[in-house]
Parts: C-alpha cells; sequence; structure tokens
C-alpha cells in the first residue's frame, strides 16, 4: 500500500523501516534529516526493497498521496501530536484516513475522532507495543476508531505485526489508546515485581547465579515471556548490573493516566501505584538507587524500549 509516515523516532523509524522492508510505498516526514537519510540510505543499499520518498513539508507529503490517502503520525502524543494533526486535518479530505500510532490520551483521541468524522475524515488511533525488538519479531497494534478504516488498512497492519505480533479492533474513539494505556500500566507493576523478585536472589546467601535462573524461567514457567527474556539480555551484558545506576526515570503518562482512572472507578491498583512510586523515589532515595530491583527496572527499559541508561 501507499502511505504516508510522520515522525521518525526510535519507534517510528523503525516501523516505516518494517513498512519499507515489506515492500510498502512510504513517504516521510521528520523535522531532522538524519534518520530520513538513513532510510534512504538503506533503500540505496537495497537493505529495503519498498519505494520510499520525502516530503519537503506536511502538505507536500499529503498532496503526494491519492485518494483515499492514508497518513500516519508517530510522535509522543499531547500538545506535539495536537499540533500536527491539527496541521493534517486541514489538508486532507473527504473518505482520507489518518492514523495516530503515539502514545496519545484517550480523551484526546476521542475529541479527534469526533472531529474528523464531521468532516467525513476517517480516524485511527492504534496503541504500538513491542519496543524497539518488535520491529523484528512483529508489533502488537490495538486499534480504535473508524471502524471501516482499520478494514482498509489491514495490509499494514499485517506487515507491522508479522511475524509473532497481531492486531485487533477494539472500538469507536480512543478504545486502542485506552488498552494500550492499561498495558503500559501492567508493564510498570511486572518490571517491579521482576526487579524485586531478582533482588532478594541477589542478595542471598547461596551466592546464585542469575542468569542461570532466568534462563530457566524462560523454559515454560508462569513468569516466561517478553519481559523476562529481556532480563537474560541484561544480565549477558552485566550479571551484576554493576555499570547501571538504579535511578529509573519519571513516570510515564499512560501509568499515570491509569492511576487516574481506576481512582475515578473506585478500582484498587496498589501495585501500579507503587511501582511510580518507587520510580519517582529512585530520582532521589540512596538506597533505592543502590537496589538491584531498580537497577534490573532501569536496564529494563533500556533493553526493550531503548530508554537511556544512568550508569555508575
Amino acid at each position: 500500500m501507499k502511505l504516508g509516515f510522520i515522525g521518525l523516532g526510535k519507534m517510528g523509524s523503525r516501523i516505516a523501516e518494517k513498512l519499507l522492508r515489506d515492500g510498502h510505498q512510504v513517504i516521510v516526514w521528520n523535522r531532522s534529516e538524519e534518520p530520513v537519510k538513513n532510510l534512504e540510505s538503506r533503500i540505496k543499499n537495497q537493505e529495503l526493497r519498498g519505494e520510499l520518498r520525502v516530503g519537503k513539508t506536511i502538505e507536500d507529503l499529503v498532496r503526494r498521496l491519492h485518494s483515499p490517502r492514508i497518513i500516519w503520525l508517530m510522535l509522543p502524543g499531547g500538545d506535539a501530536t495536537n499540533t500536527i494533526l491539527e496541521e493534517v486535518s486541514q489538508l486532507v479530505e473527504a473518505g482520507d484516513i489518518i492514523i495516530d500510532g503515539g502514545n496519545s490520551h484517550f480523551t484526546d483521541t476521542d475529541k479527534w475522532f469526533v472531529k474528523l468524522k464531521a468532516k467525513v475524515v476517517r480516524f485511527l488511533g492504534i496503541g504500538v507495543s513491542g519496543g524497539v525488538v518488535a520491529a523484528k519479531t512483529g508489533y502488537p497494534l490495538m486499534v480504535g476508531g473508524d471502524f471501516s478504516a482499520y478494514q482498509y488498512v489491514t495490509t499494514i497492519l499485517d506487515s507491522l505485526a508479522k511475524p509473532q505480533g497481531g492486531h485487533e479492533y477494539f472500538g469507536t474513539g480512543g478504545a486502542g489508546h485506552y488498552v494500550k494505556m492499561v498495558h503500559n500500566a501492567i508493564e510498570y507493576g511486572y518490571m517491579q515485581s521482576l526487579g524485586e523478585g531478582f533482588g532478594v536472589l541477589q542478595n542471598a546467601e547461596y551466592g546464585f547465579d542469575l542468569q542461570k535462573i532466568a534462563k530457566l524461567w524462560q523454559k515454560g514457567t508462569l513468569v516466561s515471556g517478553f519481559m523476562l527474556d529481556r532480563t537474560v539480555d541484561a544480565l549477558q551484558k552485566d550479571p551484576q548490573l554493576s555499570g547501571v545506576a538504579g535511578v529509573i526515570g519519571s513516570a510515564s503518562g499512560e501509568t499515570v493516566w491509569t492511576i487516574d482512572e481506576a481512582r475515578k472507578q473506585d478500582v484498587p491498583i496498589k501495585i501500579i501505584e507503587n511501582s511510580v512510586e518507587f520510580r519517582k523515589q529512585s530520582e532521589t532515595d540512596e538506597k533505592i538507587q543502590k537496589s538491584f530491583a531498580a537497577k534490573l527496572v532501569a536496564a529494563l527499559r533500556a533493553e526493550f524500549g531503548g530508554h537511556e541508561v544512568k550508569k555508575k
């Protein structure tokens, strides 16, 4: 298929690359030139087989597409996304499709869905998970918005989901971003549990080989899966995480939003709340910074999300 793609950050550049690798025609626009040049270089070297074009401006990108246009935004959410959405919304026509693949608040997605529907423009809010490794393993895609648009772009989503990912439609408006929001909150609690559990093992009198434990737990245990695999990756690089400072970084919007939602619903989510508080305390509390739990959570963020790790 042919689509426009705006935003070539850590996730966006990998998504565009995966689409090109599967033979799609992608017209890109990004504020900085380096990610664009990187894609152009890979096309030239025949590492990617799709057709890449570069829009000089967002308006140029839109003009290069034919109706019904598909325009995918991969931006951080909030003001950055809303500003570009406002510009794109003035350039598209009835029947076109706009996709917000960033971490937008579901209420913003609801508003854009209604606003664009009035213009007969189809809008999708897609929660994208899987981190930086999903470019190879396949993206899990949580879709909300216009159902006919979802049906129309299924070929694109199939390409992104290969070989082990998937996509599902969850409802109108911000439904997809809502599902992704809760996913990220669960992720916090899971990472915290892994950090604390391995912290107990690391301090035990038996002198455990943590890599050996993690690799055994990969073999069909109840805690096996994506995040445990990233634990193995982190421990292979630094078995005691001695080079990692246990400063995790502030909580992301999605997890804080989930806590807000839970409070509105009067639903207890103590594990998620505590994991957010732990991250906040890791910014200033030396005892937490020295803990294996904080070090492992920080290392996991680097392994699956490419986040910067503060070194000791």
